[in-house]
């Protein structure tokens, strides 16, 4: 069986995208980004950016907009067993390179290996600084919140 993902959080206006590979069943449950509660992220934006974690998906979306981040997976359609990267067989990954060519994205945070794996393998000549930070997935026994921090910091 099949899944896909979700459409991208993006406007014009966005300078930063952060790319995980593709949403966990808890995500897809929910129908939206980082849907497991022990899931980092949001926690991660919060520190960094004042996001309130527990907001509302329509208020995390906007929050990101008004900062110009954008959001999306490199993977739009794949089989997966569980919320497992290492199960993850793309079938299909999303136009990131058209959505960096229709907007003003000059950095890519990607959340984990599997994901910057995905982006280089789909999308080699993206033109745009690519980031390769600790996956927030609790199942990274090795996360590091600082570089996330200092990349979020930066940007």
């Amino acid at each position: 069986m099949s899944f896909k993902s979700f459409p991208p959080i993006f406007d014009e206006q966005c300078r930063l995208l952060i790319l995980g590979s593709f949403p966990s069943v808890k995500s897809r449950e929910v129908s939206f980004y980082y849907g497991n509660k022990q899931n980092r992220f949001w926690g991660v934006l919060e520190e960094a950016l004042g996001l309130d974690k527990f907001a509302a998906p329509s208020d995390k979306a906007a929050f990101l907009l008004e900062r110009h981040i954008a959001l999306w997976d490199v993977v739009c359609e794949c089989e997966i067993k569980g919320s497992s990267d290492s199960s993850l067989v793309c079938l299909k990954p999303n136009e990131v390179d058209r959505l960096i060519k229709g907007g003003s994205i000059k950095t890519i945070l990607c959340n984990g290996t599997t994901a910057f794996k995905l982006l280089n393998r789909y999308f080699p000549d993206i033109d745009a600084n690519t980031v390769l930070l600790p996956s927030t997935s609790p199942a990274n026994v090795r996360f590091d919140r600082e570089k996330w921090l200092d990349a979020l910091k930066n940007f």
